[in-house]
């Protein structure tokens, strides 16, 4: 969700802007073998994701986004599409948030959608949002899956119910050992933090986190953006930074769980899609809520519809 152009590069030599497109423009592990130069996908994986936050920060470090408001609209046939990252911790002061972006929104004449469990944490009274499908789709996706699920035990109170059961089982572990990493860098310092905090990632999370930015990183900013909704455009930013394009992302996570392919980054083509298909006539704007983490996929597949590259053949609402 960057704030400047899309063909603004900022501080990069030329170098380092057709190495930066060359990585933006990816679809496939295979590009980023040619991108890189190392035979390995695997290598030219990691190699890639180190050097796209490094070229990709220094570029939106030149002209950062607005701490009040998303990246610029994505205009899908005449109506503008806004993406707002949040973290759905349940705070208070990101109620406020949320519910603010829909009292706008109704004000304009806008619609809401809602990533599915965002509308039921902080809008189930306003009218004007909208819950989309895309829990809902990846769990049928998943059930079509010829494996174990790691989410039958989990099935029992509805979707969004099993978005929370998923939240709190998944995320235990690592959010217990980011917090002490907190809790020692108050005492410690902040680089400290930072050096620990690089050392538990390597410790807590496998191939597929890698596809998620699920990092100290993250943890520290979700935190942070939680209790203070002006510091979800520094968060959503990270995630800028810290993502491949979603093929590639989806291709590598779909090689280590394909599973958990289809309850993450899945859902980002699926919420993009739901939106663009149910644009109203009397609308010109839409606003879409979803986690901070799914903005920049979502944001990739509208540009998708808006460049005529994405049709909805085939699309149903479940």
């Amino acid at each position: 969700m960057a704030h400047a152009s899309a063909g603004d590069d900022g501080p990069l030599t030329p170098e380092e802007r057709a190495h930066l497109s060359a990585l933006r423009s990816a679809t496939s592990l295979a590009d980023l073998v040619d991108a890189t130069g190392l035979d390995d996908p695997h290598e030219a994986y990691f190699a890639a994701k180190r050097r796209h936050r490094d070229l990709r920060g220094r570029r939106l470090a030149a002209d950062p986004p607005p701490s009040d408001a998303p990246g610029a609209p994505t205009t899908v046939d005449g109506v503008a599409y806004r993406v707002h990252g949040v973290t759905h911790a349940d705070t208070d002061a990101e109620r406020a948030h949320v519910r603010g972006i829909a009292s706008t929104a109704a004000d304009e004449g806008a619609a809401v959608y809602c990533e599915q469990g965002i509308r039921s944490l902080y809008l189930g009274d306003v009218p004007v949002a909208c819950a989309m499908d895309d829990y809902r789709r990846a769990l049928r996706e998943c059930a079509r899956l010829d494996a174990e699920s790691h989410l039958s035990a989990l099935e029992h109170d509805g979707v969004d119910g099993l978005v929370a059961d998923l939240t709190r089982v998944s995320d235990r572990f690592r959010e217990a050992t980011f917090a002490l990493v907190e809790a020692g860098g108050e005492v410690y310092g902040d680089r400290f933090r930072r050096a620990l905090g690089d050392l538990a990632t390597a410790f807590t999370r496998g191939h597929e986190g890698a596809a998620l930015a699920d990092d100290y990183e993250s943890f520290r900013l979700t935190r942070a953006a939680a209790e203070d909704p002006d510091r979800l455009p520094a968060l959503v930013a990270y995630y800028d930074r810290a993502f491949l394009p979603q093929p590639v992302e989806r291709e590598w996570l779909r090689a280590h769980d394909p599973e958990l392919e289809l309850v993450t980054h899945a859902r980002n083509e699926r919420m993009a899609d739901y939106a663009v298909f149910h644009a109203d006539a009397d609308v010109d704007a839409v606003h879409l809520v979803v986690g901070a983490a799914h903005v920049p996929g979502v944001e990739y597949y509208l540009r998708r519809h808006r460049d005529g590259d994405r049709p909805l053949d085939g699309f149903a609402p479940l």
